[in-house]
C-alpha cells in the first residue's frame, strides 16, 4: 500500500511538471533556442520546483482545494506579476470581454487599473452607475462591501465589484487628501452609447465614450448628419476623450484615419525591434479639414491616447485639456482553448513623431483645468450704470440742462427702485455648476475664434 500511494504521489509529481511545462512552453521556448545549456537546466529546476510546491499544496495546505484552482492561481500569479495589465481570462472573464468589446456588458460601468498595489479608477463611463455614483478619474477604490481589497490582485478586485444586476455593492473611494468615504452603487446591465453628439452655434461636438466596434459606424453617421444639418456653416468639430479609457486599438485607428489625409497614424515595437508594425492612414477626411479639438484629461486613456497623439502630431487638431492618463502598452488576447485565452502584453506604441508615452501621456497644447464658472459678486458694472453718465445723445445741451440733470436723477432712483424691486419679487435662481462644462467651453470659444480670424483675412 505504501509502494502504491508513493508511485502515485510520483505520478501526480510527474503530471505537475508536465502541466507547468505545457503553460509556460510559449515563453520559455523562445529564449531556449539561444540561451545556454546551464540556463536550460536552471528553468528545468524551477519547473521542479514548481511541481514540488505545487503538490505539497495539494496534501497539505489547510483546506481541500481544486487542482483547476490552484493551477488557474499560479498562471494568474505569473502574468500579474509583469505588468497591470497582462492577466489570465478564464471562461467566464473570457465571454465578458468579449461581450464589452460588443459594447454590451453587465456591472459597475468603471475602467480600473492597479497602482502600487491599489485599484485606481481610469474613468467611469458615462452613463452607467458607476457615473451616475460620482466616481472620478484618479480614485482609489479601497475597500468593498466594509471588506479591504488593497493588495488583491486586479481579477479579485473586479470579482468582487461584480455581481448580480439590481444587487447593491458599497466601495470606500480615497480621493487625493480627502477623508475616505462610502458610495453605495446598484449594480446594472451596462449598454455602452459609444458615440454622442450636439451641435452648439453652429460647431459640432462630438464624444466617444470608449472604442468598441460600435465607434467608427457611429461617428461617420454622426459627422453626416453635422453636414447634413448645417452645410456649409459648419464651423469645425470638438472631439471629446476625456475619461474615455479606451479600448479595441483598430478602431482608435479607424477613428484617426477618419480625420487623417495621409501619413502614420501610430506604431508598434515588441521584443523583436525588426518586427514592429506602421499603421497609416488613407486619403479623405470626413470633417472636410474643418478646424479640430480634442479634449483629453487623466481620464483618457490607452486607444484615446493613440487618436489625440495622431492628431497632434499631424496639426490636424488642437488638443485641449490636461495630461492624459499614459498607458503606451498593446495587450494581445491570445486564445488557449475555446472558452479561455490570456491577455498579454505584447508591444508598446508610438506616436507618429517616434515617441513613446508609456507612463507620460499626452500633453496637451493649451491646458486647460477643470474648473467652474461662477458670477461675480454685485454683477457686471458698465458706463450706463454710473451715475450721472451721458445718455450717448449726440445732443450735448441736454445734458447740460439742471432740468434734465434733476430729472435724470430721479430716473436714476426710479430705475434703483424698480430694479431692487425686481430682485426682492423674482429672486435669482443658483447656478446648477454641475451643467457648466468649462473646458468644452474653452474649445467651442477656440473654433469660434479660428473661424472668426478666417471670415477676416477672406474680408481682406
Amino acid at each position: 500500500m505504501e509502494n502504491w500511494t508513493h508511485l502515485s504521489r510520483l505520478r501526480l509529481w510527474h503530471v505537475a511538471i508536465f502541466c507547468a511545462t505545457l503553460f509556460v512552453a510559449g515563453l520559455v521556448i523562445p529564449t531556449l533556442t539561444t540561451a545556454q545549456s546551464s540556463s536550460r537546466e536552471d528553468t528545468y529546476r524551477q519547473l521542479g520546483l514548481f511541481g514540488d510546491i505545487f503538490q505539497r499544496v495539494r496534501e497539505s495546505y489547510v483546506d481541500e482545494i481544486e487542482d483547476r484552482d490552484l493551477i488557474e492561481a499560479a498562471i494568474t500569479g505569473m502574468l500579474t506579476s509583469l505588468d497591470p495589465h497582462s492577466t489570465y481570462l478564464n471562461t467566464e472573464n473570457f465571454s465578458e470581454m468579449q461581450e464589452q468589446t460588443k459594447g454590451r456588458f453587465g456591472g459597475l460601468g468603471v475602467e480600473i487599473t492597479m497602482e502600487q498595489g491599489m485599484v485606481k479608477v481610469v474613468s467611469p463611463i458615462d452613463d452607467t452607475p458607476a457615473a451616475g455614483a460620482g466616481l472620478q478619474p484618479e480614485d482609489y477604490l479601497i475597500a468593498v462591501d466594509d471588506e479591504s481589497i488593497i493588495g488583491m490582485q486586479l481579477s479579485e478586485a473586479v470579482e468582487r465589484l461584480r455581481g448580480k444586476v439590481g444587487s447593491k455593492v458599497t466601495v470606500k473611494v480615497q480621493r487625493g487628501q480627502l477623508e475616505p468615504f462610502d458610495v453605495t452603487i446598484v449594480r446594472d446591465f451596462i449598454k455602452i452609447k459609444s458615440v454622442r453628439s450636439e451641435i452648439f452655434d453652429g460647431i459640432g461636438y462630438i464624444r466617444i465614450t470608449t472604442f468598441s466596434e460600435q465607434t467608427t459606424p457611429g461617428l461617420m453617421d454622426v459627422v453626416d448628419d453635422f453636414f447634413r444639418e448645417e452645410g456649409d456653416s459648419l464651423k469645425g468639430i470638438v472631439l471629446d476623450l476625456r475619461n474615455n479609457p479606451g479600448g479595441l486599438l483598430t478602431e482608435a485607428v479607424s477613428v484617426s484615419d477618419a480625420f487623417l489625409e495621409e501619413g502614420e497614424i501610430v506604431s508598434t515595437r515588441g521584443r523583436d525591434l525588426d518586427g514592429g508594425s506602421h499603421v497609416y492612414a488613407r486619403p479623405g477626411d470626413i470633417a472636410r479639414g474643418l478646424p479640430m479639438v480634442v479634449l483629453i484629461n487623466s481620464g483618457s486613456a490607452s486607444a484615446s491616447e493613440i487618436v489625440a497623439g495622431a492628431l497632434k502630431d499631424h496639426k490636424r487638431a488642437v488638443i485641449l485639456g490636461t495630461r492624459s492618463f499614459g498607458k503606451g502598452s498593446v495587450q494581445s488576447v491570445i486564445p488557449i482553448s475555446n472558452t479561455s485565452a490570456i491577455r498579454l502584453t505584447t508591444a508598446r506604441y508610438y506616436t507618429p513623431s517616434g515617441v513613446s508615452i508609456q507612463g507620460l501621456g499626452i500633453v496637451p497644447d493649451i491646458e486647460v483645468e477643470l474648473a467652474r464658472i461662477e458670477p461675480v459678486e454685485g454683477g457686471v458694472v458698465r458706463e450706463e450704470d454710473l451715475k450721472g453718465a451721458l445718455d450717448g445723445s449726440e445732443d450735448d445741451d441736454d445734458a447740460n440742462d439742471n432740468t434734465g440733470n434733476d430729472n435724470s436723477d430721479a430716473a436714476d432712483a426710479n430705475k434703483d427702485s424698480t430694479q431692487d424691486g425686481a430682485q426682492d419679487d423674482t429672486p435669482e435662481e443658483p447656478v446648477d455648476q454641475s451643467k457648466v462644462d468649462y473646458q468644452l467651453a474653452r474649445a467651442l470659444d477656440l473654433i469660434r475664434g479660428v473661424s472668426v480670424f478666417g471670415a477676416l483675412k477672406s474680408a481682406s
